[in-house]
């Protein structure tokens, strides 16, 4: 065991720290800091961080001494949560504080890495930054927008649920900022702008103003070696920004060992990598109890036993669940509910949620019981608001545990006091030592958790370098895709895949610029444009493409069919597997405008062979078709099927333009699928995470006149007024939301 080690161990387990045990820790953490290395830095911060953990333990004799040392490691913000015990003791300490201090958020201080980064942001300079999850790169995202230094922000994070919270964050700044989270919405012509958006919206908001600065968080999602379905249009939506605004830029992500070579030179950008961390992790290891010669099935039997006893260990303390799939996380999260249930476990405060969830949805979903013992399952298939809630009600301590997938990672912003590494998959793949990183990254909380503890109950990956590809500026020709290749510059193409480039560029360019935009398979949508020409050379088929409003069933048959295999399919087989079912769940929910239809009829469908259908049956049958569910509207309704009717559409009004015959017109369905069926003015509300049903209520007392921004000006003004209209976890969303 070395020094460091053993004096955490110490500082840990004595009950007192005595003054002598502090000079000697003091003076060891001070022969480390002359050393002038990165790993000697790291073992002051980890005894300081512990000391931290142990405040009380400390003699206030020594407090003084304690401050110099947390100053000289740059622990600013610490300095000023303890100001009380950690005072400045010289005009000196006063002028250094100084210079911590946030010149844009007031009582913010920065940590001394992250004034280096704000620095080199405020200065103008480009910044690509790699930092542990508790870094706090996201502070300098608001520090960016409080300095009002440009006039139009974009930010690109991977899920609205992240942007969502983003804008919660920046909302204290709409005074400033029009923020803009819709295509829909238009910009201020006169002001500042601030759009939250995906890539994919990015790419479809048309007639973006000029650009001043664009930050890319979860940067590392450009590379295509990770496999990530999403990295073309991220990759094209840089392009799109950048080749015609040239903004600054801000990238952040976790830990991240390099990039491609020559890209930060070409765009005059700073590479910042630091290990820099207000917390610090133990690692537990759990994987020695569990028998690994068994079978799969008794392997998992023993985790579940051992993760059950370890999760009761740590009683109210706050703690997340990795698990490999949604399906994973709903089981464990049933084994331990029940569990709970047997020790006879007092029941959690009755949140809100629970009775919406009884009301809306059913009291047979185990995620309504499961938040009454304070648990809860969080996965991408969870609705917007639920899945909102969910992080709320666990970052303010009043939910225990949350079994989640890889989406509480990447797709949220929370911390924990404990993680637990339960499976060692990322869907169906291995997870690689970056993924661990990222999980174990969630562990302990800046300025609230000093220490956070990771249990793991398999096999560490091995450690390996991570480098991530840039790949419309590498252009490596085995793994660029055309849909990135198409938006990079003729100046700018390698001559390795320029034979590539200049084969696309053979398309006529009006055809050409369509498949630019719309930002998706290029084969496929030469497909659909070559099978529309072939359609429409029988008058059978004008009927099938000239729609506009909302498609009769064979119309929204003919799109999806035109679309399958080229836009999208049905390989993972997960709740849809033909064209006609999908048209016939897109017709339920227009028809009835509730996903619990759609539950209800998977559910019906799945026990009516059923013979013995025993309670637990039932619970697993529904919980099953509420996921299914859940993810036909996330994955088909909000994202998948709005893009196909896009592209479609774009495709089939140039073949209609050049043969002079009327074109359809999609978007009026697109808007009212994407809009859940809900008036247009209103849509913007569930949008920000307000209950689809909720906003229907309050369809029949706000105006249709007014536009998105007067509807939320009137929302505030008679909040008090709307919210006898709403259930009381409906008044809570409205009240966190708006």
């Amino acid at each position: 065991m070395d020094r460091t080690t053993e004096i955490v161990l110490e500082i840990e387990n004595v009950e007192k720290i005595s003054i002598e045990q502090s000079f000697k820790v003091v003076s060891y953490c001070t022969q480390l800091l002359s050393q002038h290395s990165a790993e000697a830095e790291l073992s002051a911060r980890k005894i300081v961080i512990h000391i931290l953990n142990n405040w009380v333990k400390v003699d206030n004799n020594l407090y003084e001494v304690w401050a110099d040392l947390i100053e000289t490691l740059g622990f600013y913000p610490y300095i000023q949560k303890n100001s009380s015990d950690l005072k400045n003791m010289s005009f000196a300490d006063d002028v250094r504080m100084s210079y911590f201090q946030s010149d844009f958020l007031e009582t913010t201080y920065l940590h001394k890495e992250q004034k280096k980064i704000s620095n080199y942001l405020i200065a103008g300079k480009n910044v690509i930054a790699s930092a542990p999850t508790s870094f706090g790169k996201s502070l300098l995202i608001e520090e960016i927008v409080a300095s009002k230094k440009y006039i139009n922000i974009i930010i690109i994070q991977p899920t609205l649920a992240l942007l969502d919270e983003t804008r919660l964050k920046l909302k204290k700044y709409s005074d400033d900022y029009k923020i803009i989270v819709r295509t829909s919405q238009p910009y201020s012509e006169d002001g500042r702008n601030l759009f939250l958006l995906t890539a994919e919206r990015v790419m479809e908001y048309e007639d973006l103003p000029k650009i001043d600065f664009l930050i890319i968080d979860e940067f590392y999602k450009l590379s295509l070696r990770r496999k990530d379905d999403r990295a073309d249009t991220l990759n094209n939506a840089f392009l799109k920004v950048v080749n015609k605004f040239h903004p600054r830029f801000y990238f952040l992500g976790p830990n991240i060992d390099g990039i491609t070579e020559g890209f930060a030179e070409k765009y005059d950008a700073v590479f910042y990598k630091s290990d820099f961390s207000l917390v610090d992790c133990n690692v537990i290891d759990k994987s020695y109890l569990i028998d690994w010669s068994k079978s799969t099935k008794q392997i998992d039997k023993e985790k579940m036993e051992i993760l059950c006893k370890t999760l009761s260990d740590l009683e109210n303390e706050q703690t997340l669940i990795y698990c490999s799939t949604p399906a994973r996380a709903r089981r464990i999260a049933k084994v331990y509910l029940e569990y709970l249930q047997r020790m006879r476990k007092q029941k959690n405060e009755q949140l809100p949620l629970v009775d919406w969830i009884n009301k809306n949805v059913s009291p047979e979903w185990s995620l309504s019981k499961e938040l009454q013992y304070g648990l809860a399952i969080h996965d991408g298939s969870l609705q917007k608001h639920i899945g909102a809630s969910i992080i709320k009600y666990f970052n303010e301590g009043r939910l225990n545990c949350i079994f989640c997938t890889s989406t509480i990672i990447e797709g949220v912003n929370t911390s924990a006091k404990n993680v637990i590494l339960f499976d060692e998959k990322k869907g169906g793949n291995e997870i690689d030592f970056f993924d661990y990183s990222n999980i174990k990254g969630r562990s302990g909380r800046m300025m609230e958790h000093y220490v956070g503890r990771v249990f793991n109950f398999c096999h560490v990956p091995e450690r390996e370098s991570v480098v991530i590809d840039i790949p419309f500026y590498e252009q490596n020709p085995d793994i660029l895709t055309n849909e990135i290749l198409i938006n990079i510059k003729k100046d700018d193409v390698k001559q390795e895949v320029m034979s590539r480039y200049e084969q696309i560029n053979t398309l006529p360019a009006d055809l050409l610029n369509i498949i630019k935009q719309n930002g998706v398979s290029i084969n496929g949508q030469i497909k659909i444009y070559n099978k529309l020409v072939r359609d429409l050379k029988t008058s059978s088929t004008l009927s099938s493409i000239q729609w506009s409003q909302l498609p009769t069933w064979d119309q929204m048959c003919y799109v999806l069919e035109v679309a399958e295999n080229n836009l999208f399919n049905f390989n993972d087989k997960r709740g849809v597997f033909s064209v006609k079912q999908l048209a016939r769940y897109l017709n339920m929910y227009r028809t009835k405008k509730n996903i619990i239809d759609i539950v209800n009829d998977i559910y019906n469908s799945r026990i009516k062979n059923v013979k013995v259908l025993s309670d637990e049956r039932k619970t697993k049958y529904y919980d099953e078709a509420i996921e299914t569910a859940f993810h036909i509207y996330r994955h088909w309704f909000q994202f998948t099927v709005p893009k196909a009717f896009r592209v479609v559409d774009s495709i089939q009004r140039l073949i209609c333009e050049k043969k002079n015959i009327k074109p359809g017109s999609y978007s009026f369905f697109v808007q009212q699928l994407e809009n859940d069926f809900i008036r247009e003015n209103l849509s913007i509300l569930v949008e920000f995470g307000i209950p689809s049903n909720a906003v229907r209520r309050l369809e029949k007392i706000i105006s249709a006149n007014l536009s998105e921004d007067q509807v939320v000006d009137f929302i505030r003004r008679n909040r008090d007024e709307l919210k006898g209209f709403l259930l009381p976890y409906e008044r809570e969303r409205l009240e966190q939301c708006i």
